[in-house]
């Protein structure tokens, strides 16, 4: 199993899904609990999600799961069409969210998210 990680930094989980462009990619074989990093991707700014129109499937299309401090439902929707499971939490150590998923835990919910002007 694939899990992706929404990380700007390589070290927390990070939100905005749709414009990220740095992702942790973990691997963890089935009946296995060890979780082993693959890769960091670093996208160029035309491969965030937001603005990717290629016609190949994008790289984050190729996970099972993608954990993210944020989304927007079109990001959702769209990860789902390729078969990617994405979980919204507030939690920001990536391997504690993947052992908590593993261990089928609820991760803590996302900090509310003003979108109102100012």
């Amino acid at each position: 199993m694939k899990i992706g990680i929404t990380s700007q930094n390589f070290r927390t989980i990070t939100g905005h899904a749709g414009r990220t462009r740095r992702f942790l990619i973990y691997e963890v074989d089935p009946g296995s609990d060890e979780i082993r990093e693959l890769k960091r991707l670093d996208l160029p700014r035309e491969m965030a999600m937001h603005a990717y129109r290629g016609t190949d499937p994008h790289p984050i299309e190729a996970l099972d799961i993608l954990i993210t401090g944020g989304c927007g439902q079109g990001f959702m929707n769209r990860l789902g069409m390729s078969g990617v499971r994405v979980y919204v939490t507030g939690e920001e150590d990536p391997l504690r969210a993947v052992r908590r998923l593993l261990a089928g835990e609820p991760l803590p919910p996302p900090a509310p998210h003003d979108h109102t002007p100012h």
